[in-house]
């Protein structure tokens, strides 16, 4: 059995006009639900063999800190342009182009594409995929080149607003 994480690059800024998307770094909202998305990813022992990223900054910024936290060395960190604005079906072939010894990859890229891919491999909707949001995938295969329509289960949805508490 293979597993999947799929996390949302942290929230990003829109003040500085002249930098492309791409371009675009964290906003204080990102910086601040950073660390304790990568604190519940170490508390869930989602340490994955490799882990992917967008190239887009702030997909490189949330790679950053998990990839720092959970003690994943930089030959395991793989920057794959195609992850920026990609579609279900480009992550889809990028996962099934993975080498077979890796049990679990993360992948930090960008919405809508990982909701869609979530929602492909577990056949439910998944409509919402907030920033520093993670959704932990495990995965009725054996081989990255079997990866398909339903052969998920997800097992973890977690964001950040799903741990603010209002008072009472």
């Amino acid at each position: 059995m293979k597993k999947l994480t799929l996390v949302r690059h942290a929230k990003s800024s829109w003040k500085h006009p002249e930098l492309t998307d791409f371009e675009r770094p964290l906003n204080k909202r990102g910086k601040r639900d950073l660390p304790a998305m990568v604190e519940r990813l170490a508390s869930h022992q989602l340490i994955p063999d490799t882990l992917l990223s967008s190239g887009a900054t702030r997909a490189i910024l949330t790679t950053k800190a998990i990839s720092s936290r959970l003690a994943i060395p930089q030959h395991h960190i793989l920057e794959i342009p195609e992850l920026y604005e990609s579609c279900a079906e480009t992550l889809l072939l990028v996962l099934q182009n993975m080498s077979e010894s890796y049990k679990h990859i993360m992948l930090v890229g960008h919405s809508p594409g990982l909701e869609r891919l979530a929602s492909l491999l577990c056949q439910q909707s998944i409509t919402k995929f907030p920033t520093a949001a993670v959704i932990h995938l495990h995965l009725s295969i054996k081989n990255w080149h079997e990866l398909a329509d339903g052969c998920a289960t997800l097992t973890l949805f977690d964001y950040p607003k799903k741990h603010q508490h209002t008072p009472e």
